[in-house]
């Protein structure tokens, strides 16, 4: 079971990684309103980029802990 909750977890991580960055959410950000400084660094496509590739990471990191979840229950079913 902690396995599968940590699947999830990697998952649903990873897909907001991916989808958020480029989403009006990132652009309505009060932390990136509450600071000036911040906020040409964090709305350029190179930030957005990288936290899309993290969430890459992420997902490509559920899905092999998927599988060997699904390898280890074949494993023992047998």
């Amino acid at each position: 079971m902690t396995r599968l909750l940590f699947v999830a977890y990697f998952l649903e991580v990873g897909l907001l990684l991916i989808l958020v960055p480029w989403s009006p959410a990132w652009e309505r950000n009060y932390f990136i309103d509450a600071l000036p400084a911040v906020e040409s660094f964090a709305k350029s496509g190179f930030v957005r980029g990288a936290v899309t590739g993290l969430g890459i990471v992420n997902l490509v990191a559920g899905l092999a802990e998927l599988r060997a979840l699904f390898a280890w229950r074949r494993r023992t079913s047998n």
